[in-house]
């Protein structure tokens, strides 16, 4: 009889919702300080976890979820690159 694996549970720092950490997309700040997403989950660097639409993106700024992931002030160069990576997701 084959055992399931366990699924790894993640929360998205939008909306608050804990969910399998395959359908969360990590938001990541790399070594070097800039920040980008991450989508296999496996890249070098403190990640945060979003839903896959750009609302959860939106609450996460109102609510400075990144902020305090990061521990440090997100530019607001880096949202609107988020906005734009989560618009072409959102298409697909």
């Amino acid at each position: 009889m084959a055992t399931q694996r366990k699924q790894p549970q993640r929360i998205c720092i939008g909306c608050g919702e804990k969910k399998d950490k395959k359908e969360l997309i990590r938001v990541l700040r790399t070594p070097e300080g800039t920040f980008c997403l991450d989508e296999t989950g496996r890249k070098n660097g403190r990640g945060a976890y979003l839903c896959r639409n750009s609302s959860c993106l939106e609450k996460a700024i109102r609510s400075h979820g990144l902020e305090r992931s990061f521990h440090m002030a997100i530019p607001e160069e880096v949202y609107d690159a988020l906005r734009e990576e989560l618009k072409t997701l959102d298409t697909e």
